[in-house]
């Protein structure tokens, strides 16, 4: 019998899923639920076996959502009881300083990551919601929760500490954490056999860029910085946050718009970006945009592009050269114009893009550069569902996590 475990993503009002085959890495079955808790009807997606099944209905909570989709899986297949699961992995976006590794789901673990919803608001509550419901609709199966921040906990301390007052940094645990991390972790441990070279002394830079965006310099595996900070606001501009901006525009804001703590809160993370520039965070809707010559959206996908190039250059110094750049996630993947624009920029240092492998759609890893630029140029579509898979059946088969939480039935 095939292993699987089922990877959970709980959002405020959404839930994605995906139930992974262990041994050839493929998602069996994936879904989404959307309008969690909203006046309107919801939204379930399931797909199986080539068959997509929809339905909507009002979604009161995460627990008459998760219900839903067992419901799914008993009614469309393939059937949990028969589908060899393991584990249930739950992506968790802030481990904070309490989680340099993935955990047991239990009833400490669970208020732990409830309790860093204050470095990450708009996740960790809902991701702990998510665990807590499966934990008692699957009793009987392992809960993992796999943590975002656990590979950016191993940065240097140069590139983890704030030049914050010290007692206030310690006191109120103020320090670069990154996000992305899952993913940047298994794109960074597949690229080498991708390229052909070995991960020792392999110096790389990740570019995540999507709706969310963030950049890592990582040596032979290991990370050396990444972009973003404390929360996932810092760092490349993305659809709807600022990325880097002066701090004290917050003051300004204040003092001056008479604006609230949630009113900036929502204004940096939601409605700044691409959206607050030319009123899209979708790219391919940027794109088009540019194309009609709305100088609005051109500037914003100029500062998008800037915002990387300054990274790469930053993560180059800071790791004496750099042998591959790799593009990944919705933009990183998908997009050949900001790849080209971002390579373009580069074309100085002899990085040089191989225009028809760069516009060739594919969802295969694959190298975009010529053989003899100077760095080598990749796109690795990212899986972070099959990492949290793979580190969340290692749990399970242990039976017990390295914070000396045990799973009991």
């Amino acid at each position: 019998m095939a292993k699987t475990v089922l990877v959970i993503n709980s959002g405020s009002s959404s839930i994605k899923y995906q139930l992974v085959d262990l041994e050839t890495g493929e998602g069996l079955a994936s879904g989404l639920v959307e309008k969690i808790g909203e006046p309107t009807d919801g939204h379930y997606k399931h797909e199986y076996n080539g068959e997509k099944h929809e339905l909507e209905e009002p979604i009161h909570d995460h627990e008459q959502g998760l219900k839903r989709v067992l419901g799914f899986f008993e009614q469309y297949g393939p059937k949990l009881s028969e589908a060899g699961i393991v584990a249930v992995g739950h992506r968790v976006v802030q481990g904070g300083y309490i989680f340099p590794k993935p955990a047991l789901v239990t009833d400490k673990t669970i208020n732990q990551v409830k309790d860093l919803a204050v470095l990450a608001p708009l996740h960790n509550g809902p991701e702990a919601k998510g665990a807590e419901v499966m934990r008692q609709l699957l009793p009987d199966v392992p809960q993992v929760f796999v943590f975002d921040s656990s590979f950016f906990f191993q940065l240097p301390a140069e590139a983890s500490t704030y030049a914050l007052n010290k007692d206030i940094a310690e006191q109120y645990h103020i320090r670069r954490y990154g996000a992305h991390g899952t993913s940047h972790e298994y794109v960074g441990s597949v690229v080498p056999g991708i390229i052909g070279k070995p991960a020792e002394g392999l110096k790389q830079i990740v570019l995540h860029i999507g709706n969310g965006a963030s950049a890592s310099a990582q040596i032979s595996g290991k990370p050396i910085d990444t972009s973003m900070g404390l929360t996932p606001l810092e760092g490349l501009m993305m659809g709807g946050r600022t990325g880097d901006i002066d701090p004290a525009a917050v003051f300004h804001l204040i003092r001056n718009a008479h604006m609230s703590v949630d009113e900036l809160d929502t204004l940096f993370n939601k409605r700044s970006g691409l959206t607050g520039m030319c009123g899209h965070a979708d790219m391919r809707e940027v794109h088009k945009l540019v194309a009609a010559g709305d100088k609005d959206a051109k500037l914003a996908l100029d500062v998008y592009v800037h915002r990387i190039i300054k990274y790469v250059g930053d993560f180059t110094a800071q790791m004496g050269g750099v042998d591959v750049i790799t593009f990944t996630a919705g933009v990183g993947e998908n997009d050949e114009i900001v790849r080209k624009m971002v390579c373009d920029r580069l074309a100085p240092f002899g990085v040089k893009l191989d225009e028809e492998k760069n516009n060739t759609r594919s969802k295969q890893p694959r190298v975009i550069s010529t053989p003899d630029s100077s760095v080598v140029i990749a796109v690795v579509p990212t899986n972070e569902e099959l990492a949290i898979a793979r580190k969340s059946a290692t749990i399970a088969a242990e039976g017990k996590d390295s914070y000396g939480n045990e799973f009991t039935r």
